[in-house]
């Protein structure tokens, strides 16, 4: 099915046609009418996301009565970036191919659709679950259930991906050229915005750490790699409130790489944590992932080394925050607040870890 190219586009008759190609609309029935909301306008930068109540001419069995939409950005300046990384082909391929072989809570789709610069997913409303928010940052308890999400993502594939030959490694892929390439054009960009926040050594090392970010990306491509989710910060984390929900239910799969397992947890922790909580916690956080990837069965794991390529991957994860602060549109003030608060937090990080020794 043609993939319409706007919210407006999900009509009665397209989710009709839709629905019955999925086998969940009998032939007799059709969708009546669709309301349109938005959802976490301004935290999502290269998709936006839209729910759909839909009632129906009929009796229905299986067809959803409400649904929620991800579909690629009508920001054309983020559209553009989205397709030099190939977020969507990457998304649409994961929820096809690789989410199913993980124990991680992830969204059940209806639909799964990439043509061009149009992506399409139709997946489960889950608007009862309480989106994380990075603004406020990570608690202890939402910190726990995300290194426990992320041993679930990255032991089944710990060192089993070198047939994902359409995931990018984190170096020596397009995707390492785009990082590479965007910080060196977002750099400028990102300190004229939000120098306030923004790490002294960062500001007075930044032509080193420019030129030092391939030698970074080797880094965090030596063995073994795993797949990682490429983006894992609060906004894209779905926590449980009510009995019966899962702890934790992770979204947003348009970045997926193939990279050491540590590059995830250091996004999260230097960057969605709450600062006072990462400081107070921090060991026994890197400690509960080693002990997490061992209980199933990943071998040769110390905290010793553990903790040295968190702190690598803390280093070279500046390479995120200077393309997102400092390339993408942060005009809405929801994108503005949130980036402002993932610098602020990994410029502390960077300082108490002492990062930039490793560019020595």
């Amino acid at each position: 099915m043609e993939i319409p190219e706007r919210p407006l586009g999900f009509t009665p008759k397209f989710l009709t046609e839709l629905f019955r190609a999925q086998g969940c609309l009998p032939e007799a029935e059709t969708v009546a009418s669709v309301a349109l909301t938005t959802i976490g306008d301004g935290t999502g930068m290269m998709a936006e996301i839209a729910g759909l109540s839909l009632e129906y001419n009929g009796e229905v069995s299986s067809a959803p009565r409400h649904l929620v939409a991800k579909f690629s950005s009508q920001n054309p300046t983020n559209r553009e970036i989205s397709m030099s990384y190939r977020l969507n082909e990457r998304e649409a391929r994961f929820m096809s191919e690789l989410a199913s072989q993980t124990e991680l809570r992830i969204p059940d789709t209806y639909y799964v659709g990439n043509q061009g610069d149009r992506l399409l997913i139709l997946m489960e409303d889950l608007s009862d679950y309480e989106v994380g928010s990075q603004v406020i940052g990570a608690d202890l308890k939402q910190s726990e259930l995300a290194i426990d999400a992320l041993v679930k993502l990255h032991a089944p594939f710990w060192d089993r991906v070198a047939d994902l030959d359409w995931v990018p490694h984190i170096a020596d892929s397009f995707h390492a050229d785009n990082m590479v390439q965007f910080s060196n054009i977002g750099a400028p960009v990102m300190i004229e915005r939000f120098e306030p926040v923004i790490n002294q050594t960062y500001l007075n090392r930044l032509d080193e750490f420019l030129a030092g970010i391939p030698r970074l990306q080797a880094m965090m491509n030596e063995g073994p790699v795993t797949l990682c989710h490429g983006d894992f910060r609060m906004e894209n984390l779905l926590y449980g409130v009510q009995p019966g929900h899962d702890g934790v239910v992770v979204i947003d799969w348009q970045g997926p790489l193939r990279a050491q397992g540590m590059n995830d947890v250091a996004l999260f922790l230097g960057q969605s944590t709450q600062t006072s909580v990462r400081r107070d916690h921090e060991s026994q956080l890197i400690a509960r992932y080693v002990e997490g990837l061992t209980a199933l069965g990943v071998p040769g794991l110390t905290f010793e080394a553990a903790f040295q390529a968190y702190r690598a991957s803390v280093l070279y994860n500046w390479v995120y925050t200077t393309v997102v602060g400092g390339t993408l549109d942060v005009s809405n003030p929801k994108a503005y607040a949130w980036i402002k608060e993932t610098i602020a937090r990994q410029s502390a990080t960077s300082e108490d870890l002492e990062v930039f020794d490793y560019l020595s």
